[in-house]
């Protein structure tokens, strides 16, 4: 089943593991699995991100209608549905504004009217407080699957692996310099290294 991505699933790869600099190749995967059906997000996660003024808002900005939904009258039953959820729970009335009011309401929503998996960092309450709807717990309650990015990846089986002529340029550089090679008494410019043979 595809998947449909949170705000935060972005913005923690960008902020962490996953940024544009360490890690590029998950941000081609991403593209790669859109162009497979795979990988999409909401037209309100995309207001969320381009925000900022960073790569993550240069990169969001770059991706149209296919890849962030736009609502559409398909999805009215289901925001209708997940609406009348929220307002029927025990939650806080602030609380249930402040859901109606986020990317976090059309996510699960459109989540269920084109039936996508979320994918979020934010996980259930197993208590719930009443002070904050999270978004696996709305999708529970929509029989919406939910999941972390991780899980998403690892079944998937997303690998993101070196250039391996990077690697290897890498790898022989290392050999060249480092005093541990198998045979120092070929070693050039290494400072000092005379001292300790």
């Amino acid at each position: 089943m595809p998947y449909l991505l949170d705000s935060n699933v972005f913005i923690e790869a960008k902020n962490r593991h996953y940024s544009f600099e360490v890690c590029p190749a998950f941000w081609d995967w991403i593209d790669w699995e859109h162009t497979n059906c795979k990988i999409y997000s909401i037209a309100k996660v995309k207001d969320e991100l381009t925000q900022g003024n960073d790569e993550l808002a240069q990169w969001a900005e770059k991706r149209g209608s296919d890849f962030f939904l736009p609502l559409t009258e398909t999805d009215r039953k289901s925001l209708d549905a997940l609406s009348k959820w929220a307002n029927e729970s025990n939650y806080e009335k602030q609380a249930i504004s402040k859901f109606l009011d986020l990317a976090d309401y059309c996510l699960v929503a459109q989540g269920h009217s084109h039936h996508l998996e979320v994918v979020t960092h934010e996980t259930s309450s197993n208590s719930p407080s009443g002070k904050k709807i999270k978004i696996p717990d709305a999708c529970k309650a929509m029989e919406v699957q939910s999941l972390n990015p991780y899980e998403m990846l690892g079944r998937e089986k997303a690998k993101f692996i070196l250039d391996r002529a990077r690697d290897t340029n890498t790898q022989n550089s290392m050999s060249k310099f480092s005093p541990l090679s198998k045979n120092p008494s070929r070693q050039t410019g290494f400072p000092g290294f005379e001292k300790y043979r």
